[in-house]
């Protein structure tokens, strides 16, 4: 594709011809080529695609490059500290490691269809192990290597996970992360769990085993690297993942093998447009997360291309960290969240000034609404004006990237995700279910007919699979976004719908608001919320955090705050009480904890729920102290 009009004649068949994704099937290697195609309509579940047709995904990740271009590196990993040499993997030698990770997990008794669950850093063997768990025809759980043991044990227990896998200690920064302490807790009294593999990350000394650990390091030393891929039907599970839902208990989403293949492949295919062959691209996300795994274990792998993988994290050992991994690498395609962006934002400009950043072709932005201040700081300063961004929105649900523009293709508008992607058709809806149509729109964003990526239920619950995505609105997939679509067709993701904040009837999106707030020059990040209010029904409340230490006093910076929000949005949104503080409740992926804030605004100080889960739960009693 060239330009819009080649998006558009392609979109428009991808909606109008219901063997789409049949033909989009022959660029993959199959055992048995499917005739069935893809479910037309959310009002027959479960959702299939592909359902008769028989494969194995890391043929199509690995097998085939390894045939093609066996020397292509497939992985740069580089280590938590830079003076640690990091590690690359050719195509041809992570076949070798995969196979050699899946016969360690078969003489462990792992067969096809056991869950087996990783609790591990950012290293080549969760990687490596989550390939050799879709090899052998197992399902994987990826538990973020930041959860409590409480949080891990519920996920364990939910799948009955067969196998854990860890590290001995995770490097991020500063820090050591005690992995299998961790684990260990997590996993004390599981009935059914025997057994607890652990790679040697660190080799600290003083971590003591016993008959239930089985290191390994030397297993897979030693283990063959010949395996057969286990032939799977199209809709056998891939793997489970965790996230958050509304009633505080995990949603642990099934994703089938074929129809997240094929999704992960073509949206990274399009929406990042890697065309040539020295291209690298890096996705600055965790594993744990769906953005990890979708573009990094899957989408870019199932493309053939070259990937940095990081250990650690964005400021370690200082704020210049993701800049020098760029031009270490060369990286051209790069992917990261607003969270990140923003934290480095507000970080001395020398950081970035210092460095090249001339390899860069596209940037990319996931996992939330970016503000219009970090979109511009990110494509001047990282981007040099010349890169464009990719606004990609999904969710863990979709499995893959579901709007977003396409690099070089199709135009950007700033804090946009412009276009849906092919055979997606998002609708927008009244509180009531019914469609808003024209332009410009506002409403609530659903999807009216299902996509190859889609999860197909919640793993032992498909009833609240059914009730939480399908029974808001009839027919429709019900993302929980609110979003506006502009006078061109270009939607705009305003922030989940319970974060909307109804002010004397007037509905208000909180990313909105945030975005006007972080357009004071002293301000680098901010979260709203709605309160209590007796006379409008719902006031907003701030908490905004500085860049800097500043002169102005609250009251001041309040009013301030309320000038800017009048002039960008109109003065039904002026905020009606802030808070100013260093630091925001955020989780482990850098989301802001906005359930724990709304609870603070209101008063319910003694009524948080679980924060130990939080990366910094020490700023809630700040907050409390506070307001």
């Amino acid at each position: 594709m060239k330009n819009f009009n080649d998006y558009q004649v392609r979109y428009n068949e991808s909606l109008n011809d219901n063997n789409y994704f049949l033909k989009i099937a022959k660029e993959f290697e199959w055992n048995k080529f499917p005739t069935n195609t893809l479910s037309n309509s959310f009002n027959d579940l479960p959702i299939s695609c592909f359902s008769d047709g028989e494969l194995n995904i890391t043929t199509n990740i690995l097998d085939r490059y390894a045939k093609e271009t066996p020397d292509k590196i497939a992985i740069l990993w580089e280590a938590n500290s830079p003076d640690e040499e990091g590690i690359s993997y050719t195509y041809k030698e992570l076949l070798e490691e995969v196979c050699k990770f899946s016969n360690v997990l078969k003489d462990q008794g792992v067969t096809k269809g056991d869950r087996v669950c990783f609790y591990m850093s950012m290293i080549p063997e969760l990687l490596i192990g989550t390939l050799a768990c879709a090899r052998i025809g197992a399902i994987h759980s990826v538990v973020f290597g930041g959860f409590s043991a409480e949080a891990l044990r519920g996920r364990i227990e939910d799948c009955a996970s067969k196998l854990v896998i860890t590290n001995d200690e995770g490097l991020r920064g500063d820090k050591k992360m005690p992995l299998k302490k961790i684990c260990d807790e997590a996993c004390a009294n599981i009935k059914d769990l025997e057994k607890i593999l652990v790679v040697q990350r660190t080799f600290n000394s003083e971590i003591h085993y016993n008959e239930k650990h089985i290191i390994l390091n030397d297993l897979l030393k030693s283990a063959s690297d010949k395996c057969p891929a286990e032939n799977m039907n199209a809709e056998d599970p891939l793997f489970i993942l965790y996230t958050s839902g509304s009633t505080g208990k995990p949603k642990g989403l099934v994703h089938s093998i074929a129809g997240y293949m094929t999704w992960t492949s073509e949206t990274f295919k399009h929406v990042f447009q890697m065309k040539a062959k020295k291209d690298i691209f890096w996705c600055s996300a965790d594993i744990g997360w769906i953005t990890g795994h979708s573009y990094m274990a899957y989408g870019p792998l199932l493309n053939g291309v070259t990937q940095v993988m990081f250990e650690g994290v964005p400021n370690s050992p200082t704020p210049s960290r993701f800049w020098d991994v760029i031009d270490k690498y060369k990286v051209t395609h790069f992917y990261t969240a607003p969270t990140a962006i923003r934290a480095l934002q507000a970080c001395d400009n020398n950081y970035f000034e210092d460095a090249d950043l001339s390899s860069l072709k596209v940037l990319g932005s996931v996992g939330e609404p970016i503000n219009i201040e970090a979109w511009n700081w990110f494509y001047k300063n990282i981007g040099k004006e010349k890169c464009p961004i990719v606004d990609t929105w999904w969710q863990t649900e979709t499995g893959g990237i579901m709007i977003s523009n396409l690099a070089g293709v199709t135009d950007q508008k700033a804090c946009h995700a412009t276009k849906p992607l092919f055979g997606v058709e998002p609708i927008l809806v009244d509180s009531e279910g019914n469609e808003v149509k024209g332009n410009p729109a506002e409403g609530n964003l659903c999807v009216k007919k299902p996509w190859p990526g889609i999860a197909r239920t919640i793993y032992g619950d498909h009833k609240r699979y059914e009730e939480t995505y399908f029974s808001t609105y009839k027919g429709l997939y019900f993302t929980g976004d609110g979003a506006r679509r502009d006078e061109d067709g270009n939607y705009r993701i305003t922030g989940r719908v319970d974060d909307v904040i109804n002010v004397s009837g007037h509905r208000i999106g909180t990313a909105e608001v945030e975005d006007a707030i972080n357009e004071h020059k002293d301000i680098v990040e901010s979260a709203v919320v709605g309160f209590n209010h007796e006379i409008k029904g719902q006031g907003i409340f701030a908490y905004v955090t500085p860049d800097k230490e500043i002169s102005l006093s609250q009251e001041e910076l309040h009013k301030e705050l309320n000038n800017l929000i009048v002039k960008i949005i109109g003065p039904i949104a002026k905020l009606d009480k802030i808070i100013v503080t260093e630091a925001l409740p955020k989780t482990r992926s850098g989301k802001i904890m906005r359930r724990i804030l709304r609870k603070l605004a209101n008063g319910e100080k003694d009524n948080l729920g679980d924060i130990s889960t939080l990366l910094n739960p020490e700023c809630v009693a700040q907050l409390k102290d506070l307001i």
